[in-house]
Parts: C-alpha cells; sequence; structure tokens
C-alpha cells in the first residue's frame, strides 16, 4: 500500500495551516507552521500568484485528505458513498471521516495524532462493541463502544493514557480513562471538524 514517507510537517505547510500530524508537537512552539508559515520547497518564500478556482478546489482537498491520512482512491471512495446519503454531502463527507475508527481513538486521547492511531487499530489493540477491529477505515456508528483490548492495557501508551489526557474530547465523544473505553455519544456534526475547511471546494472538484 502506498504511504506518504517524507516529513508530515511540509504537508502542515504546503496547507498553510495546522492539521496536527505530529501531536504534541503541534500544540507546542516547535509547530513547523508556526515557525516557518511559507510553502516548502526552494520556492517557498517566492511571492505567490493569486490561486485559480481549480487550484483552491485541489488545496481543500488535499487537505482534508492529509489531515485523515486518506489515500485518493478511498477518498473518492468515501466522497462518493456521501452522495448518497441524505443531507448536505460537504457535511456527510466530514462526518464520514470523522466516524473513522482511527480518527476516533485520535479524537478520544488514545493516541497522539491520526497517524498513531491508524497504527494501534492495524495491530488489533481495540474492540468496537467486544468485537476486534483491525481495520482503520471502519465506521462507527451512534452508540458503539470502543474498548482497548485487555492484554493491551499493560503497555506504557495505554497507561499514560489512563494517567490522563489534556485533550478537549469532540461533544460526540466520551471516555472512560480508568477503562480505556470510547463511547460514541452521537454522530459528529459540521462545528466539530478540528480544523478550518471549505467542504464545498471538495464538492466542487469532484463535480467538475
Amino acid at each position: 500500500m502506498a504511504r506518504y514517507t517524507s516529513s508530515a510537517c511540509r504537508q502542515c505547510r504546503r496547507e498553510g495551516t495546522k492539521l496536527f500530524l505530529k501531536g504534541e508537537k503541534c500544540f507546542s512552539q516547535k509547530c513547523a507552521v508556526g515557525k516557518r508559515p511559507t510553502p516548502p520547497g526552494q520556492h517557498g518564500q517566492a511571492r505567490q500568484r493569486k490561486m485559480s478556482e481549480y487550484g483552491t478546489q485541489l488545496r481543500e482537498k488535499q487537505k482534508a485528505r492529509r489531515a485523515y491520512g486518506v489515500l485518493e482512491t478511498q477518498f473518492k471512495r468515501t466522497y462518493n458513498r456521501a452522495t448518497t446519503m441524505k443531507g448536505v454531502t460537504g457535511e456527510n463527507l466530514l462526518q464520514l471521516l470523522e466516524r473513522r475508527l482511527d480518527n476516533v481513538v485520535y479524537r478520544a486521547g488514545m493516541a497522539a495524532s491520526r497517524a498513531q492511531a491508524r497504527q494501534l487499530v492495524n495491530h488489533g489493540h481495540f474492540l468496537v462493541n467486544g468485537k476486534k477491529v483491525d481495520i482503520p477505515s471502519f465506521t462507527v456508528k451512534s452508540d458503539d463502544v470502543i474498548t482497548v483490548r485487555a492484554r493491551s492495557k499493560e503497555m506504557d501508551h495505554f497507561k499514560a493514557v489512563r494517567e490522563g489526557s489534556t485533550r478537549i474530547l469532540p461533544k460526540w465523544l466520551s471516555l472512560n480513562a480508568d477503562e480505556l473505553t470510547a463511547t460514541v455519544a452521537a454522530l459528529p456534526a459540521r462545528d466539530d471538524v478540528d480544523f478550518s475547511l471549505q467542504e464545498n471546494m471538495i464538492v466542487e472538484f469532484y463535480s467538475r
């Protein structure tokens, strides 16, 4: 499977906003977006041309892809699924991305980044409603309960989670840190996305 192997901070700099790809570093003064707000590369500091409408749409699509760690084919599949749902397509797309199991693990504070959450899910550390799920793209539903597998609870990583996470939980999730259990209290809403995004531009990009 293809994967991005270069610096994660370059992706944030390219999009000009924090995508929270490096865990706690993104909340510190070491964040690359704060230190070097220009795009990466030798021409990053050169005067930028006014972006075309297509370029703006492309950047918003790439921003969403990079933030959630989704490859193009899977992202397009998620978009197509969003078009078949009732409601606004852009909001449906963001809801489906937020409901990915790796994102839920990250948003619940059981991983420092979505990339780490994806690795933990891949390694089979989580149960959904008592059943092992090792597919990061698994879509959770309202009232689903995500629990750390019993034999994984003694890992140093999860011991640190039990000691307390400083991350603010979105209102659609609840966490029992002692039991290492997260519950999907409701489906995520548009305001629950933790970075700036113009989802209507993504819809326009795929509607060309």
